[in-house]
């Protein structure tokens, strides 16, 4: 199960960052295309693997969709206006849109990172059966859940301010390449603080909830109930 997720976060990251800034310089710098136009064309295979996966699920997830929707009209947006820097924008508004979802469900109390479970419950059916018993449950597995996605949520707003002050303080050429540099040291910060505050204590409540344990406290249980048969028996004999 490890080496196929791995492969899949390594497609998925040539396909939607190497893809993207690769294809801009070589359509504009080979080509001679616009920088309008070279960010729009770029941004069609993220768009079409964003899409193809909304299509793809039984069941629509807000995330990728939120995602989708939000570059389509970033780039119907840019094509309009002939700004490249609004274009750029677009990206940020992308991360500000999904951060404030974020932050708004955790408000709500209904966390959206719905991307986590698969990580935790790894395709083990007792895994999984822990997981939904613990958000029925357990207080402080719901609080570690929120508290992983306020981080994802805050780090997101974060990185559109900052891709957003460079957008009008640098040229478009340099935050092509700097706002995936912002975006890659932002999604490393968030993981290893989300890591820590929630998806770790996590991945311990459900070790803890799992069928090891089930089996512990049965066995203790079968135990206990043999121990006061005997004590009974003993007690009429």
């Amino acid at each position: 199960m490890t080496k196929p997720r791995k492969s899949r976060t390594v497609v998925s990251l040539f396909l939607d960052v190497a893809v993207p800034v690769g294809s801009y310089y070589l359509l504009k710098g080979a080509f001679g295309m616009s920088a309008v136009a070279a960010l729009g064309w770029s941004s069609v295979v993220p768009a079409l693997r964003t899409g193809w996966g909304v299509l793809r699920q039984r069941e629509v997830n807000a995330l990728p969709l939120l995602i989708l929707l939000a570059n389509l009209a970033g780039v119907l947006v840019g094509f309009g206006t002939g700004d490249a820097r609004l274009m750029l924008v677009k990206d940020s508004a992308i991360t500000s849109l999904v951060g404030f979802a974020l932050l708004g469900s955790v408000l709500l109390g209904r966390p959206m990172m719905a991307t986590l479970k698969p990580w935790l419950v790894k395709g083990d059916p007792g895994r999984e059966a822990a997981w939904g018993r613990l958000r029925r449950e357990s207080a402080a597995f719901r609080r570690a859940e929120l508290r992983f996605s306020a981080v994802w949520g805050i780090a997101f707003v974060a990185e559109c301010a900052l891709r957003i002050v460079g957008v009008y303080t640098l040229s478009v050429d340099t935050m092509v390449w700097l706002g995936t540099v912002v975006m890659i040291v932002t999604m490393f910060v968030a993981f290893v603080v989300s890591g820590a505050l929630g998806a770790g204590p996590m991945v311990h409540m459900i070790g803890a909830a799992g069928p090891e344990h089930d089996a512990v406290r049965v066995g203790g249980a079968v135990l206990e109930a043999e121990k006061n048969s005997s004590l009974v028996g003993s007690t009429h004999g």
